[in-house]
């Protein structure tokens, strides 16, 4: 290959192949040649249908639902390249599924995101790659290097595109509050955040604002929607407080029920999130405001920034 990528080798598991060809078309390589197989009894099969010998390998998965079945087929995959004799071996998770699970907030649970960090260890992965983690500490979890990426460049464009005026960022909670404070930076504009406290696992409620977003386009950002009960609460309170017209962005669309039936009630202008997970037709009840944006270039050019040993941070400089 003219493009010096002779030993980077992309595969991709069944979780989103979509992505994983538009990272190989950023990065002009074909799409290495194997499969995941299903046998009548639920085990899987990994089969590579070339030689990996000495080369860097990469494995695109997602672990979004249903997270396990992802989960196992990733450690399938990364056995099955380290065995084949693999030089490195990265797993690609753009979405981290049990991220959140990230510390004992109460007795006798476990502390699961740590655990699939020792499993994907254990399964022969030399490195991580993950997009906006809901919980950055993931990151410490490893003993091996995580490039956690930022979707951040991919909202910024597309908030420079809508060419608003009269703007306000709004954290939807106190968690957000140093994201919300990048854009504001650069972007230009005022900062707010809601204050909000939860009431279970699927319910929170808004309890304060701090700042001011009457007659303002308002930007609000967030790294993922579950089940849209803090979007559409936050949007609810912000209506409610004489804003104008409401942008969001999330970077996950993980869109578990009852996401749609919240979203499809909330009045807001557009939303914007990535590609990270396939959406399909699962978002077919807002698809007029929807905006998918892809991150299959940030992901490509990380890829061949790790093939190359250069520097990740500087995408985001």
């Amino acid at each position: 290959m003219s493009n010096g990528l002779d030993n980077l080798k992309v595969f991709t598991g069944r979780a989103n192949p979509t992505l994983a060809h538009k990272i190989c078309d950023y990065l002009k390589i074909p799409m290495g040649r194997g499969k995941t197989e299903l046998f009548p009894d639920g085990e899987l099969i990994v089969r590579v249908e070339e030689d990996v010998r000495g080369r860097d390998c990469f494995i695109i998965q997602p672990t979004c639902h249903p997270v396990n079945a992802y989960y196992c087929e990733l450690f399938i995959w990364m056995d099955c390249l380290r065995r084949a004799s693999a030089r490195t071996v990265t797993a690609v998770i753009p979405y981290f599924g049990y991220a959140r699970q990230d510390r004992k907030d109460t007795g006798r649970v476990p502390i699961t995101g740590k655990l699939f960090a020792n499993l994907l260890e254990r399964a022969g992965a030399d490195r991580v790659v993950a997009i906006d983690l809901h919980a950055a500490q993931v990151q410490g979890f490893f003993d091996i290097p995580v490039d956690h990426l930022y979707a951040q460049p991919v909202f910024v464009k597309w908030f420079k595109s809508l060419k608003l005026d009269n703007t306000v960022f709004v954290s939807p909670d106190v968690g957000n509050i140093k994201r919300a404070q990048v854009y504001a930076n650069l972007l230009g504009g005022d900062l707010c955040i809601i204050d909000k406290r939860r009431k279970s696992g699927t319910e929170t409620d808004a309890v304060n604002l701090i700042g001011d977003v009457a007659g303002k386009n308002v930007l609000m950002t967030d790294d993922m929607i579950t089940t849209g009960s803090t979007v559409a609460k936050a949007v609810h309170f912000l209506r409610e407080h004489g804003a104008k017209d409401i942008y969001i962005t999330a970077t996950h669309a993980v869109f578990a029920p009852p996401a749609m039936e919240r979203l499809s009630a909330c009045p807001f202008a557009k939303l914007a999130v990535t590609d990270t997970i396939p959406i399909g037709n699962r978002a077919d009840a807002i698809k007029d405001r929807l905006v998918v944006l892809s991150v299959a270039e940030l992901l490509g050019e990380s890829i061949r920034r790790i093939h190359e040993n250069r520097s990740i941070s500087e995408m985001f400089r």
